[in-house]
C-alpha cells in the first residue's frame, strides 16, 4: 500500500512560462520512502478538466546534463512546451532513477551497454528487471489531485495501463517523438522491440545531422 504526504508547494517561474512545484513523500508498507513532484501549470485540476499530463521518470543524464544515450530530456522539455502552449497541465515526476535501479546502478548499466549490451539485457545482467519502476505511484498523484480523466503524453503503454487501472480515464494519447541519431538508435529501438513502446523507425536520414525523423507512432 502507498500513501502520500503533501511536503510543500512553491512557484517555479521556467522559459517556458510560471508553473507550480509540489513535494510528496511516498511511503509504503515494504519501507520505501521517495519523495516525488507534480509540476503543474494552470487549472488543470479544475473539475471536469482532462488535462495533458505526462509520467516522467527521473533522468539526472539526461534531464540536466542533455545525455544524447536516451530521448528523456527531449520528452521532460517537449512536455513542459506542451502544457505552456496549451495555458494548463501538469508532469507528474517521479524519482525513479535508472528505470527504479538508481544512479550508480545506471551508470553501470551504461558501461555494460558499452561492452554491447542494449539497454534491457544491461539491467537484467546487473540482477534487476528490465523495469523497476511503480507507476502506480503516479496514478496514487493524480487521484490525490483530484484528476478523473486525461489526455496522456507517453510513449509506454504501461503507463496507459497504470493510469486506466487507477481508475483514471486516458481520453487521448498524445505520442512524444524523438530525435533518433547514432548515439540513441539502439536505445530507443530496445523500448519498441522488448519493452513495447510504441515507436515507429522508418524515415528520412539526414546526412548532416544523422537525425532520423520519425514516420509515425507504431
Amino acid at each position: 500500500m502507498v500513501r502520500m504526504e503533501h511536503i510543500s508547494t512553491t512557484r517555479l517561474p521556467t522559459v517556458w512560462g510560471p508553473f507550480e512545484l509540489s513535494m510528496y513523500r511516498e511511503s509504503s508498507t515494504n519501507g520505501v520512502m521517495r519523495e516525488h513532484l507534480i509540476l503543474g501549470m494552470g487549472s488543470w485540476t479544475r473539475p471536469g478538466a482532462v488535462p495533458l499530463v505526462r509520467l516522467h521518470s527521473e533522468c539526472l543524464t539526461g534531464d540536466v546534463f542533455g545525455s544524447l544515450r536516451c530521448d528523456c530530456g527531449q520528452q521532460l522539455h517537449e512536455a513542459m512546451r506542451l502544457i505552456a502552449r496549451e495555458g494548463a497541465g501538469a508532469i507528474v515526476y517521479l524519482r525513479e532513477e535508472g528505470r527504479g535501479i538508481g544512479l550508480a546502478a545506471k551508470l553501470r548499466a551504461y558501461g555494460l551497454q558499452d561492452q554491447g549490451l542494449d539497454t534491457v539485457e544491461a539491467n537484467v545482467a546487473l540482477g534487476f528487471a528490465p523495469d523497476e519502476r511503480n507507476f502506480a505511484v503516479a496514478a496514487e498523484l493524480l487521484k490525490i489531485s483530484g484528476v478523473q480523466s486525461v489526455r496522456l503524453m507517453t510513449n509506454n503503454p504501461s503507463k496507459i495501463e497504470a493510469v486506466q487501472k487507477a481508475g483514471i480515464e486516458v481520453v487521448e494519447r498524445i505520442a512524444m517523438i524523438p530525435s533518433v541519431h547514432s548515439e540513441n538508435r539502439r536505445y530507443l529501438q530496445t523500448k519498441m522491440e522488448k519493452m513495447r513502446h510504441l515507436l515507429n523507425f522508418e524515415g528520412l536520414q539526414d546526412p548532416e545531422s544523422d537525425v532520423l525523423t520519425p514516420n509515425g507512432e507504431g
